[in-house]
């Protein structure tokens, strides 16, 4: 069940293995999840050495890092150019299907999933499962229309809760509980964070992007980048440190607007000037970094610079989960066995997002999703 990229992963892993597949999806369509993921340029996965993953999906290292060795970022590269779709790397060292069109590659992975006997029946939800003699009776609805589906072993795939749109709306939890499967509360991931701006910051400041930063919190320092928003802050920094803000009672980050130069390279800069917009320019400073620094009160030079290398920006909370490129949460891996199997439901196999995981932007959540499907369908189709 799920037709994002970890269900149609375990069902082309499930067909190659000789089982008989059917996967059902709520949508009109297949892959919805995966064409957004590609609007901005679809990012399969990274370059960096697959032994650095498993600290990238903070929990459970050991377990990642036998899923990765089922199905790591060279074989998701393999598995791309074996439907005739070229992969490269970026600047950032993220990997992109040449052209990087998610429709390209979507409309071969399905291709080739029919060819392979995958029926993919869409417009059905799933309401829940019961055991049958043989397996898992499973039900559906469409249109005020329920049908009942006998089946050896499932893999659900039905995503977190962020982008409802798509379907990842987060209801398959009831019927889970419903078997007393535990599952964590679904919170925003890899989203923004709302700041109470002055008026005068956004007046001047809204919309523009502060670069080649160096953003701290919890004891945590990332290079990356931020955008002023009308709400607060958004981009892959504020991102990346999710996990520890959401820990913190008073989330807050420190921005160090200039990582590569030193306090004394600034002095030495400024010593000839005498006026803070002269300073800004000696330091090469974006209009939106002047702008939050002139927001804040300074009386000299060494105050001006301790506020380049070390400014505060106070958040409240995260944007609304609906928002979110993704959300921590799902199943607990206390409720798995090593096959990603349902220890409470034998034959029952989870992948993607259902589990209580979450990664940062970059390549790691879609390699995270092809990791748990191609597990979860091998272990299906094996199972009985």
């Amino acid at each position: 069940m799920g037709g994002g990229p970890a269900g149609l992963r375990a069902a082309e892993v499930a067909a190659e293995a000789g089982a008989r597949v059917r996967l059902f999806e709520a949508q009109r369509a297949a892959g919805r999840k995966f064409l957004i993921a590609g609007r901005g340029g679809l990012n399969l996965t990274h370059s960096e050495p697959v032994e650095n993953f498993p600290q990238r999906y903070r929990a459970e290292p050991e377990l990642w890092r036998a899923l990765l060795g089922a199905f790591g970022p060279d074989d998701l590269r393999a598995w791309a150019e074996a439907l005739e779709v070229e992969t490269f790397k970026g600047t950032s060292g993220r990997i992109f299907p040449r052209g990087q069109k998610a429709a390209v590659l979507l409309r071969a992975w399905l291709r080739r999933l029919r060819e392979r006997g995958v029926e993919i029946e869409t417009g059905w939800r799933w309401l829940g499962l019961t055991k049958s003699d043989d397996g898992w009776q499973l039900r559906f609805s469409s249109d005020e229309v329920e049908i009942e589906v006998e089946a050896k072993s499932v893999v659900l795939a039905l995503g977190g809760s962020s982008w409802p749109e798509t379907g990842s709306d987060g209801k398959w939890t009831s019927p889970l509980a419903a078997h007393g499967v535990e599952m964590a509360p679904f919170v925003a991931a890899n989203c923004g964070w709302e700041v109470a701006w002055p008026a005068s910051v956004l007046e001047r400041a809204e919309g523009l992007p502060l670069k080649n930063l160096a953003v701290s919190a919890g004891g945590e320092t990332v290079s990356g980048e931020l955008l002023i928003t009308h709400y607060g802050l958004e981009g892959g920094a504020v991102y990346r440190l999710g996990p520890l803000l959401r820990a913190m009672s008073a989330p807050a980050l420190q921005i160090d607007f200039k990582p590569q130069v030193s306090a004394e390279t600034l002095r030495a800069r400024a010593k000839q000037f005498r006026q803070p917009n002269e300073w800004y320019r000696a330091w090469k400073l974006s209009a939106g970094a002047i702008a939050l620094l002139e927001s804040a009160a300074f009386s000299d030079l060494e105050a001006t610079i301790r506020l380049v290398k070390n400014f505060a920006v106070h958040l409240s909370v995260p944007r609304p989960i609906a928002e979110a490129i993704s959300s921590a949460g799902g199943v607990r891996w206390s409720e798995l066995d090593d096959r990603l199997m349902l220890r409470r439901l034998p034959g029952v196999f989870l992948a993607g997002e259902m589990i209580d995981w979450e990664a940062p932007t970059g390549g790691y959540l879609l390699q995270g999703c092809f990791s748990t499907g191609t597990v979860a369908g091998k272990a299906a189709a094996a199972f009985g």
